[in-house]
């Protein structure tokens, strides 16, 4: 049987990643938002919170914007050493 979700069950390997980035920014999950609709994601502040806590899956389009606007690589966003570190 296919499982598509985490070991933990959670349903990506970046939420926490994205939270880490965000509040490193010392912004909040609405001003996230409007920074991923500036890079053309359509996204808001209740779905940016639903990734970051992992009950939302993330599409490979929304993690190309979040590495624009985290200025980051991929490997960084999907760093799933740093997850299993916290």
């Amino acid at each position: 049987m296919f499982i598509n979700k985490t070991n933990d069950g959670l349903n990506n390997v970046c939420g926490k990643n994205i939270a880490y980035f965000r509040t490193a920014l010392n912004i909040s999950q609405r001003q996230l938002a409007d920074k991923m609709q500036l890079v053309g994601i359509n996204i808001d502040k209740n779905a940016i919170q639903r990734i970051e806590c992992g009950k939302r899956f993330v599409t490979d389009i929304e993690i190309i914007a979040f590495v624009k606007v985290f200025n980051i690589t991929y490997e960084e966003l999907l760093n799933t050493q740093k997850n299993e570190n916290d």
